[in-house]
């Protein structure tokens, strides 16, 4: 039997409108890892639990998108890529609405994990029907289009939530996705139908999903609570490395002897994927870092309000959402290698830039590096998912933009639960040591008296500038770290073996 005809790819105002809804389904997805983040109190608040219990919502949902993302490839051959697509975008809209009307933790624990499940594939799935909608000449646009959202939409999370929680309800964090589902999916259905793939009916490997849902579970779990648990003094954290480290190494052994994997991870096989990959997780893992601590220490130190915090990270997505296109049109025209390395080394500079911010820095001082760092993400990350995808054949682009995403993801959440609990711990000894060091501290506490001050007040006075110096010298250590780790990483692009990139974002064999 022949096959039939791959169909024409859109054109004008059709590709454009198609290409935003695409990039909108995948925003809001990405928006809902961190926009209930500033929100726990209040939903913890209105539901009457602890605020340890609220951070469940946040929890649940990454653990379920963490499992669901590299089932992407899988899904999309047994049900069709557009298909598959619209069953996500449909539950996640269906279930954020349950999230919205619950009315106990119980329910929005379950609504967020079915959500996180259902969103989770839309991420590759949205590249991957990028690729196929656009002409050759023009997808590097698109994917720059599609990375502006992907970047924008962690940094805009705190902000939106923080605003939803404080001027209206905690509820509507949920329902704001509402709109732009019915959007998407009327997009879906009026221009997509036609660009479905192939079906291909592979036996259900059941084995290598429970063994990934407990590896990965469990690892997302560890690393959501370890901080709360003082990490591997609680035999919890310790129990739960363990059934993870053994859940994911029978995983990648069971995957890589089954005749159908659920995640192929034969993928890896192409050196230019494995390399690009390992870039741009220790990129993400390393820029996650940054922007989480950013605001920690800058509500520690400066007394910001979370909101106020997340509109000083916020100008990371200035020049993100603007440089993106152009970044994407220059793939055809200069070795992407060249770029991403710019980009990341760019990236390492503004994390040194940081290690300069004091207890007096400006907000201009704060600002400047966050409104640069855009300068080089769109060059990080649309080089190298196109390097990535254009390093496999085009049949495995789906599982590979799955499987990147899904290492993207958790090296975001590694990095920022390194960078969290090593800026505790940091603090603590910076403290301990500052204090066994001082000078003259009778005196300062007899200026401080003589200011008027009780000598409590005038002990807490001191023990406060302890603390706010103790917390900014550990941020400064983590910065000068992450830089070094953009300077690896600038490196390992190299490895990276030479691929015609046409400006597509797949199918580069």
């Amino acid at each position: 039997m022949t096959a039939a005809a791959a169909p024409e790819p859109l054109t004008g105002a059709r590709l454009w409108l198609t290409a935003l809804a695409l990039a909108l389904a995948n925003f809001v997805v990405v928006l809902d890892i961190t926009i209930a983040n500033v929100s726990i109190p209040a939903i913890a608040g209105s539901l009457a639990v602890a605020p340890s219990q609220g951070t469940w919502v946040v929890t649940s949902y990454s653990v379920a998108e963490a499992i669901s993302v590299p089932l992407a490839g899988w899904l999309a051959l047994r049900f069709g890529v557009v298909r598959w697509f619209s069953i996500s975008l449909f539950g996640f809209g269906l279930f954020s609405l349950l999230c919205g009307l619950s009315q106990n933790l119980e329910s929005l624990v379950l609504f967020r994990i079915a959500q996180g499940f259902a969103g989770g594939p839309i991420m590759p799935l949205s590249q991957a029907i990028l690729q196929q909608i656009f002409p050759k000449e023009k997808q590097g646009a698109a994917i720059g289009l599609w990375a502006a959202t992907t970047m924008a939409a962690p940094i805009l999370g705190p902000i939106l939530g923080g605003l939803i929680s404080d001027n209206v309800s905690w509820h509507w964090i949920f329902f704001i996705n509402l709109p732009v589902v019915a959007i998407c999916l009327f997009v879906v259905f009026q221009r997509l139908r036609v660009f479905e793939t192939p079906l291909q009916r592979q036996p259900i490997d059941i084995i290598g999903f429970v063994l990934l849902v407990i590896g990965v579970g469990a690892f997302q779990i560890m690393l959501d609570t370890g901080r709360e648990q003082d990490w591997f003094a609680s035999r919890e954290i310790i129990g739960l490395a363990i059934v993870s480290a053994i859940a994911i190494a029978v995983f990648v052994i069971w995957e890589l002897t089954d005749d159908h994997p659920i995640v192929d991870l034969k993928i890896f096989r192409h050196r230019g994927f494995a390399a690009a990959t390992s870039v741009i997780s220790i990129g993400f893992g390393s820029f996650f870092a940054v922007v989480v601590l950013t605001p920690l220490w800058l509500q520690s130190v400066f007394g910001y309000s979370a909101t106020q915090a997340g509109y000083t990270v916020a100008w990371i997505g200035v020049f993100s959402v603007l440089v993106a296109p152009v970044a994407g049109l220059l793939l055809a025209r200069v070795d992407p290698r060249i770029t991403v390395t710019c980009g990341v080394i760019w990236l390492g500079v503004m994390a040194a830039w940081r290690t300069s911010w004091s207890t007096d820095s400006s907000y201009l001082d704060l600002v400047l590096p966050h409104l640069l760092t855009g300068l080089g993400m769109p060059f990080f990350f649309i080089g190298l998912t196109s390097l990535a995808m254009a390093s496999v054949k085009p049949e495995e682009s789906v599982s590979a933009a799955g499987i990147q995403n899904f290492c993207r993801v958790l090296c975001g959440a590694i990095g920022t639960a390194i960078a969290t609990s090593q800026w505790d711990t940091d603090s603590r000894q910076v403290r301990a040591a500052m204090a066994d060091g001082m000078n003259g501290v009778d005196a300062a506490m007899a200026k401080l008296q003589g200011a008027g001050l009780s000598m409590e007040q005038a002990r807490a006075s001191i023990d406060r500038l302890l603390e706010v110096q103790a917390a900014t010298l550990a941020n400064l250590h983590i910065y000068a770290s992450t830089a070094l780790l953009f300077f690896f990483a600038a490196a390992l692009v190299w490895l990276i073996p030479k691929v015609k990139v046409t400006g597509a974002i797949g199918g580069g064999h």
